[in-house]
């Protein structure tokens, strides 16, 4: 009968070879009484021995490894942070232009979010034609909510239009371009309340819907958050930026 060595307690034991039979490649690692504490694992398989790494050289170049944004975004608090990743390994704006270039090249783009929710916020938009930038802006608040710095980011980018501008404002907030473009026309109708109560954050509701109204030819879409879309990582990685001004003010 096969010995092995359990991994846990160096004691040996062994396993039947019919056993072993029913299972080609598998290598027991642990005695029944380990076996029995290891119950709740989700594999009846041990896993490979990880290969030794090779000794560092001291004398080697340290070496930065990048989280790639689908890995550093978990949701829009403000999404570094958000799977525990530090902000500070997020792609720069710059960064964003070098590696993604893809999406549509005309129009605004709009973002914030928040770290926490709510506490200290940042907003963004970016102007393009033609894949060039014509104009941007953004800023930060010391105490916000996710919601306000994506609709502070749409008001702040109409308020950069003349009136007879003719573009597409894209938002990867689909609660602010429903409300623009759906509810809020029946919220004003019914003195700006909801069938279900008071509108939130009616004062930037308020703002943005008229802004919109006086800019006739400007149109408000919603665009998917962080699918490698330029303009989209672009402005995301502006409204991160703003927020880490938040603690040199």
């Amino acid at each position: 009968m096969p010995s092995f060595t359990c991994s846990t307690c160096n004691t040996s034991f062994d396993v039947p070879e019919a056993t072993l039979a029913k299972y080609p490649g598998w290598t027991p690692r642990f005695c029944a009484a380990h076996r029995q504490q290891r119950s709740g694992s989700t594999s009846r398989f041990a896993k490979p021995a990880p290969a030794p790494k090779p000794p560092r050289d001291p004398n080697a170049e340290p070496t930065v490894t990048r989280l790639p944004p689908a890995a550093a975004y978990g949701s829009k608090t403000f999404r570094g942070s958000a799977v525990g990743s530090p902000s500070e390994l997020r792609l720069s704006p710059e960064e964003v232009l070098e590696r993604y270039k893809t999406g549509p090249q005309d129009g605004i783009f709009t973002d914030g979010g928040c770290d926490p929710n709510p506490g200290a916020g940042g907003w963004a938009f970016v102007h393009v034609e033609g894949g060039e930038i014509v104009g941007q802006g953004s800023d930060c608040e010391r105490l916000t909510t996710n919601n306000r710095m994506e609709m502070t980011a749409i008001i702040e980018a109409l308020k950069s239009l003349p009136k007879q501008a003719q573009l597409t404002i894209f938002s990867d907030s689909d609660l602010c371009v429903k409300t623009l473009t759906i509810w809020a026309k029946s919220w004003k109708a019914n003195g700006w309340r909801k069938k279900t109560g008071e509108v939130k954050n009616l004062d930037l509701v308020m703002e943005a819907y008229d802004l919109l109204h006086a800019h006739p030819h400007v149109k408000i879409q919603w665009i998917r958050a962080h699918d490698g879309t330029r303009w989209n990582e672009y402005v995301d990685a502006l409204a991160s930026a703003a927020l880490r001004r938040v603690a040199r003010r």
